[in-house]
C-alpha cells in the first residue's frame, strides 16, 4: 500500500495516513489489521514513540478502545506532537474542530488582558507546533472556575457555521453541579430573561424581555445528600452565568459560588462541570458527542 499520497499533518516532510476504522476494537489490534505489511515489533515501536493517534490524539496504550468510524492516524516518519498541559486535556481534534477538557481556574480567553495561560493561547501554541500559520477560534467559553468541555475550531468557516446556527447544531450541552441544601423537586425547568448589572457585572433574572435575553435551564437531581445535591443540568441558550443565576433563583446556589449566594465550598472551587457536548460536525454533518467524567471531589461532597 502506498501511503505517500495520504493526507498530511504538520511539516511537508511528514508522511501521515488517516485510515477509517471499520469496527470496534483496541488500538494495537486495529493498527495491525489496517497495516498488514507492518510486523508486530514495528507496530509496537510506533505505538511506543507516539506515531499512532486516534482522531488526531496520540496514544501509547495498546489496549485503548477504538470505535467504528474513528480515524487511525499513522505518522510513518516521526512522533506526533503530543498535547501536554497540567490543567487542560485534549479530548478530540480533526482538521476542523478541537475539543478540550478545561480545568477549573483556567480562563477561556484573555478577558481584556494579555495572558499565556488561557485555553485559547494554550491550544494556539499547540497548533502552531505543526504550522506557524495555524489558527484556532473559540466557539464558546466557560467561566474561569467552571471545568469541563470546551469547543474550538481550526478554521473561521467552521466557527462561523457553528455560531450562526447554534440552536440547530448544538444537540446537547449538559453540566453537573453540586448545589447547596435539599432540592424541593426532583426535576424541573427554570426560565427567565437574564440581564447584567452595569455596575457590578452580575447577571440577574427578570421577567422583562426588553431588559434581558431568554435563558432556559432544565435540571434533574442525580443524588441528594445531607447538605448538598448533585444535579444534571441541560441548557440550550448558554447565557453568561446562566446556571449559576438559575440555581440562585431556586434557593440552591452552586456550592462555592459566592457571587450568586453560595457559601465557601469544602473543595475550594465552584462545583460546576461541563460534562457532555453533542454537536453536528460543521463539515461532515454527523452528530458527534464528547463526555468528561464527573470530578471525584463532587462525589465526595455528596457522600
Amino acid at each position: 500500500m502506498n501511503y505517500r499520497n495520504s493526507p498530511r499533518r504538520g511539516p511537508a516532510t511528514d508522511n501521515v495516513a488517516k485510515l477509517t476504522i471499520k469496527e470496534d476494537g483496541t488500538l494495537l489490534a486495529t493498527a495491525a489489521a489496517l497495516l498488514p505489511d507492518h510486523k508486530p515489533t514495528k507496530l509496537k515501536s510506533m505505538l511506543r514513540h507516539n506515531q499512532l493517534a486516534i482522531n488526531g490524539v496520540p496514544s501509547t496504550k495498546y489496549d485503548q478502545p477504538v470505535s467504528a468510524g474513528d480515524q487511525l492516524w499513522v505518522n510513518f516518519d516521526r512522533s506526533f506532537q503530543v498535547f501536554s498541559h497540567p490543567r487542560v486535556k485534549l479530548v478530540f481534534e480533526d482538521n476542523d474542530i478541537i475539543v478540550v477538557d478545561k480545568g477549573y481556574g483556567v480562563l477561556s480567553t484573555a478577558a481584556g488582558r494579555p495572558s499565556d495561560d488561557t485555553v485559547y493561547n494554550i491550544v494556539k501554541k499547540y497548533a502552531r507546533g505543526f504550522s506557524d500559520k495555524a489558527s484556532v477560534y473559540v466557539v464558546h467559553r466557560l467561566d474561569r472556575d467552571t471545568s469541563g468541555l470546551m469547543l474550538l475550531t481550526r478554521t473561521k468557516q467552521a466557527r462561523d457555521k457553528l455560531i450562526s446556527n447554534w440552536n440547530n447544531m448544538v444537540i446537547e450541552r449538559s453540566y453537573i453541579a453540586v448545589v447547596e441544601g435539599k432540592m424541593e423537586q426532583k426535576e424541573g425547568t427554570v426560565k427567565s430573561f437574564l440581564a447584567e448589572n452595569p455596575d457590578t457585572f452580575e447577571m440577574y433574572s427578570t421577567d422583562d424581555r426588553k431588559l434581558g435575553r431568554l435563558a432556559v435551564t432544565h435540571y434533574r437531581v442525580v443524588e441528594q445528600g445531607r447538605h448538598f445535591a448533585m444535579l444534571e443540568l441541560k441548557i440550550k441558550t448558554g447565557r453568561k452565568n446562566q446556571i449559576r443565576v438559575h440555581m440562585h433563583d431556586l434557593g440552591n446556589p452552586v456550592s462555592g459560588d459566592r457571587k450568586y449566594g453560595g457559601h465557601p465550598s469544602p473543595i475550594n472551587r465552584i462545583a460546576l462541570h461541563a460534562a457532555t457536548l453533542s454537536i453536528v460536525h460543521p463539515t461532515t454533518g454527523k452528530a458527534v458527542t464528547f463526555t468528561s467524567p464527573v470530578p471525584e471531589n463532587f462525589k465526595t461532597m455528596i457522600s
